[in-house]
């Protein structure tokens, strides 16, 4: 198989670096395919450099354009955070490989090296994310969280430039700074099954209570001891209400755990939190 691969992306550094890493993964077992990054400008990136928040407020603000240039063809391939993508499929796209996963943790990163429950009271922590602000203020309440969007370079200049103490971002960050059956077999390879059946389980949990990336949601799937653990949460912006859950399942695709978090996560009053958000 030969020819060029048209990469999709947007164009953040950490989308770039996300990217190049896909890239480097199909030269690996693809040499004779050339992929070149075309780089798509989101109504989320945007909104972030005019600072509008109406351009961040829809599903697909990071995705719609990109998606709009794989069915026109003008790509072949994209590449996304897959936080980014709402869990509603879109007709003629598909979700074609899931690489092995990242670190999923979150990061605090500070002026001065300090523990989050060490931070005094009423420290200014800046992030972007609902769920990581619900979580925050749910064990440190006493914290000022400070809205702050941007790449992941932005966000760290802004420990000077909006007198921060310290901000939180997505561990892989740091660390990285139609039916279209030939590309598919294309990226097949970096197929990681375990990575693909996480995110599918993730992913069906966040369509059963109607999380996403713009509400406080997060769930996390692992396995280990012949078993699945999936753990969410549901918390309310001001961190006053969280509601988690914890499931362990052995069977193979995890529909009963997705069904039993979503009963408990409803049953905690998880979508009261959400319909108050409206």
């Amino acid at each position: 198989m030969s020819g060029t691969l048209r990469v999709g992306t947007r164009g953040s550094p950490l989308a770039r670096a996300q990217a190049n890493e896909v890239i480097a993964q199909l030269g690996r077992i693809h040499p004779d395919i050339r992929a070149e990054m075309v780089v798509v400008t989101t109504h989320g990136d945007e909104g972030y450099r005019s600072d509008l928040g109406t351009d961040l407020d829809g599903k697909r603000a990071f995705t719609k354009r990109i998606e709009e240039a794989l069915l026109e063809d003008r790509i072949d391939v994209a590449v996304h955070s897959l936080k980014d993508v709402p869990t509603e499929p879109v007709d003629g796209l598909v979700l074609a490989a899931v690489p092995p996963r990242a670190d999923p943790r979150d990061v605090l990163v500070a002026s001065e090296p300090r523990a989050l429950m060490d931070l005094p009271a009423g420290t200014r922590v800046g992030t972007s994310s609902l769920r990581r602000r619900a979580q925050l203020l749910a064990l440190r309440p006493e914290l000022d969280i400070v809205e702050l969007h941007g790449n992941v370079g932005t966000r760290l200049r802004s420990l000077e430039a909006k007198d921060l103490n310290t901000v939180v971002v997505a561990a892989a960050g740091l660390h990285r700074l139609a039916d279209d059956s030939r590309t598919k077999r294309l990226v097949a390879g970096i197929e990681d099954p375990l990575a693909r059946k996480a995110v599918d389980v993730e992913r069906a949990l966040s369509a059963a209570v109607g999380g996403g990336c713009n509400v406080p949601f997060g769930a996390l799937a692992t396995f280990a001891n012949g078993g699945m653990d999936l753990r969410a949460v549901v918390a309310s912006p001001d961190g006053g209400r969280v509601v988690r859950a914890s499931v362990r399942e052995t069977a193979a695709d995890g529909t009963k755990a997705v069904k039993e978090a979503a009963r408990r996560l409803r049953d905690g009053g998880a979508r009261e939190i959400l319909e108050a958000m409206g």
